[in-house]
């Protein structure tokens, strides 16, 4: 992810109870580098026969159009502004950081991975150009966890006349990773279009030890010419190092520096007014500090004021109006909140945020810029952030003088990864989102006054969805549907339909997600019984609806009552309500769990594009049988009966080169997720499974998962980036830690992680209870990795 933000403490008192659950074996270390690929080998996605020819009953006879769902628009009033996408032939690969060059003629784009690009402003520009490529010529040699990061860049003030470019990236090679500030020359007498810069240029400038996560790295110029960067904490959770309020060093701060002077054998100076430059024992660099991972800072271009966001851990996400010498609080505090309340606060008082959110509404926040430009006059003065995780856009206003927020709403809600904000020439605001596209803020487009208002229902009976909402009887043309590999969901029940508006069609994929027409709503009833094992005593809990809202899918939660009549929708706040279930397995035979009911925003943190948004509505997923009141038919074959794919399966299918040839043209077999329950299948092929349902929708490239490794199911375990590699968010006391030990699930964290309740857990979203089942599954996988089975 874009910044490696965690968002968990360490349980020290959880360690003992969750490694007895986790770990019930332990086995010595073994070099398992070639043995991890092996069972992998097996580990191609699953496959299943389909004959559509076979004169079996379909599990549905005739398609009946969908025409009763009252669905539509929006519970909330519409927001003012959205995001529209420009340069529409411009795509790039995990960007970081945009500006604009000097002279307002071309913007440049950081990467990820050590290069940065540039393009003109014209929107109908075709191509993206190489500027600057910092990645060393070894890079091809390096691990994937051993490469350059560039987080951002920014160009000297006087760049016309020096040709200097100033770069912050992360180099973890050789150790200790540091975080590197290096200048740059463009030869200006040989400057050509596109420009270029010369990597055999650098000069560092300074650099700072970054060990684990949290780097920040955001390069800006004040006003005053002084160049100001920002430092995480790096560490992987918790202010692991103790850096937050200790200023003997560059962590978690802001620093000030002078690049147009020089001192003794530095290549830079200090201000004389920077505001500890007379402390003993303090870095004179540090500007502001107690700040956990600033993610986007910028100068108010009128007056010069510092804004920054900082990413929050637990619980809350920041907004600070910095000041020389201010402290923000970190890690005596989460935003305003009490953290580490014991520990010693630095040299100077905890300063308040201006803004913070909680993570129901933001879950990475992501800096803008103070509205300078002339396209909306409303907006004028008002700081503009955003949301990585949720794609939310908001602004504020602040009064200095009172120190108060006077006004801040919510300006936007997009499906964008908000990695950057940018200014053009005329301070107008644009949007970097990491999956590589850049969009720009634009107003609303007004109601058409020809179309009726409709209001959003907010009881579920209203939806059209039920004819009795009661009996749970769904409507016409509502089609039921199941899983291979269920997402866990606390042990609840789920039923499941999904609802395509009168005769449209799905873009089927066979190996990937599929595309839903417009106005499709996907639809999941959760239900926990009372008493464990009986489902006779299975209470209805809540209804979520997933819409595409003219290709933006929303999610929306309706909250059964009593009475299990009616369900009410949830407002945009989430939920938690406990519930005392019946369980002879428990202390006294009951136990309290808690259900967390998701907020709007929350739906967005898995339901995300890279996961093609409906996680179980995919070729993988619904290739199985399905009990259609009676009868049983394959999903796929009774879908395609119905007409329901834009082309016909046969079109997909792949011939069993190991059926008899007369069969081959009959016999036909697409992807299927094996159900990690079945004893039948492989050990091996049933973990990946439960894995792909329960954690791929965050770890693949672009899902959100703050860890740099995939576990989709079609990959070789070697290429997931799992097996002994390093914990990016901390070991949890656990000696030896990796994310996977072939053979050695004592020291796998993600078994661990999967075992533990509370902070660190994973899902860390919507789950407070233990797959006790899944726990065990895992843990046996890790230990057939370390002695695989012979073929």
């Amino acid at each position: 992810m874009h910044r490696m933000v965690s968002r968990f403490t360490i349980c020290g008192l959880f360690l003992a109870a969750a490694v007895a659950l986790a770990v019930t074996v332990s086995l010595s270390g073994r070099s398992v580098a070639a043995e991890a690929r092996t069972p992998a080998a097996a580990v191609s996605t699953g496959w299943r026969p389909i004959d559509p020819d076979s004169g079996k009953p379909y599990g549905i006879t005739k398609r009946v159009p969908f025409t009763s769902s009252q669905v539509s628009g929006s519970p909330d009033p519409p927001d003012p502004y959205t995001l529209e996408r420009v340069f529409p032939h411009i795509h790039l690969d995990r960007a970081l950081d945009m500006v604009l060059g000097p002279g307002g003629k071309r913007w440049y784009v950081c990467e990820h991975p050590g290069m940065i690009y540039s393009f003109d402003v014209a929107q109908d520009t075709e191509r993206a150009e190489m500027f600057l490529d910092i990645r060393p010529k070894d890079d091809r040699f390096r691990a994937w966890n051993e490469h350059r990061d560039v987080w951002s860049m920014v160009f000297h003030p006087k760049f016309r006349e020096n040709g200097y470019v100033y770069v912050c990236y992360r180099d973890p090679k050789p150790q200790p990773a540091r975080c590197r500030i290096s200048r740059f020359q463009v030869d200006l007498k040989k400057m050509s279009t596109p420009p270029t810069c010369d990597g055999d240029t650098e000069t560092l400038i300074f650099e700072w030890p970054t060990p684990v996560d949290h780097h920040g790295g955001c390069l800006k110029f004040g006003k005053d010419g002084y160049l100001y960067c920002s430092a995480g904490d790096g560490g992987p959770i918790a202010d692991y190092f103790e850096t937050g309020q200790d200023i003997s060093d560059i962590n978690a701060s802001i620093i000030r520096i002078d690049v147009d002077h020089q001192f003794k054998a530095r290549p830079y100076a200090v201000p004389k007014d920077n505001p500890f430059v007379a402390l003993p024992g303090a870095r004179p660099e540090v500007y502001a500090y107690g700040l956990r991972n600033v993610w986007k800072m910028s100068f108010d271009r009128k007056n010069g004021d510092l804004w920054a966001a900082d990413v929050g851990q637990d619980l809350w996400e920041s907004i600070y109006r910095v000041e020389s010498g201010g402290n923000y609080g970190w890690s005596v505090n989460e935003g305003s909140h009490p953290f580490h309340a014991e520990a010693k606060v630095g040299p100077t008082p905890i300063l308040p945020p201006v803004f913070e959110h909680n993570h129901a509404e933001a879950r990475s926040i992501t800096g803008g810029y103070v509205y300078r430009g002339t396209a909306f006059p409303d907006l004028v003065g008002a700081y503009v952030y955003g949301d990585y995780e949720t794609g939310k856009i908001w602004g504020l206003r602040y009064d200095a003088e009172q120190k108060k927020v006077t006004w801040h709403a919510q300006l936007a809600d997009t499906s964008n990864h908000i990695v950057c904000f940018a200014e053009d020439a005329g301070g107008e605001l644009y949007v970097l989102d990491y999956n590589g596209t850049v969009n720009r803020l634009v107003a609303t487009p007004p109601v058409d006054p020809t179309q009726p208002k409709k209001d959003f229902p907010r009881l579920l009976s209203k939806t059209g969805l039920f004819t009795s909402t009661k009996n749970m009887t769904p409507a016409p043309g509502m089609i039921p549907y199941g899983v291979n590999s269920p997402l866990w969901s606390d042990g609840a029940l789920k039923e499941r339909y999904i609802a395509l508006p009168g005769d449209s069609q799905i873009e089927f994929d066979a190996n990937d997600g599929w595309q839903l027409p417009k106005g499709a709503i996907a639809v999941k009833t959760f239900s926990l019984e009372m008493v464990k094992g009986d489902r006779s005593t299975a209470k209805r809990l809540e209804t979520r609806l997933l819409e595409n809202e003219h290709g933006h899918w929303r999610g929306y939660t309706y909250l059964w009552n009593d009475e299990q009549t009616d369900a009410v929708l949830l407002e945009q706040q989430g939920l938690d309500k406990t519930y005392t279930v019946t369980d002879a397995d428990a202390p006294g035979g009951k136990r309290e769990q808690t259900w967390h009911y998701p907020s709007r925003s929350e739906c967005v943190l898995c339901h995300t594009m890279p996961a093609h948004f409906t996680l179980g509505l995919n070729t993988a997923q619904m290739n199985r049988n399905f009990n259609y009141s009676g009868t049983t038919d394959n999903q796929l074959r009774t879908l395609d009966h119905l007409g329901v794919f834009t082309k016909p399966l046969a079109e997909y299918y792949k011939p069993d080169p190991d059926a008899p040839a007369k069969e081959k043209e009959k016999e036909v077999k697409l992807a299927s997720l094996p159900d990690p329950h079945d004893a039948t299948v492989s050990l091996d092929a049933r973990a990946r499974s439960y894995l792909q349902a329960n954690c791929a929708h965050c770890h693949m490239r672009w899902g959100g998962g703050n860890a740099a490794f995939e576990l989709k199911y079609p990959l070789l375990l070697g290429e997931t980036g799992t097996v002994n590699t390093p914990p990016m968010h901390g070991d949890y006391g656990i000696k030896n830690a990796v994310v996977l030990a072939p053979g050695q699930p004592e020291r796998s964290l993600l078994l661990y992680r999967m075992a533990k309740t509370g902070q660190g857990r994973m899902p860390h979203v919507g789950s407070n209870v233990v797959d006790a089942d899944a726990v065990e599954l895992i843990r046996k996988w890790i230990v057939e990795l370390g002695n695989p089975p012979k073929n």
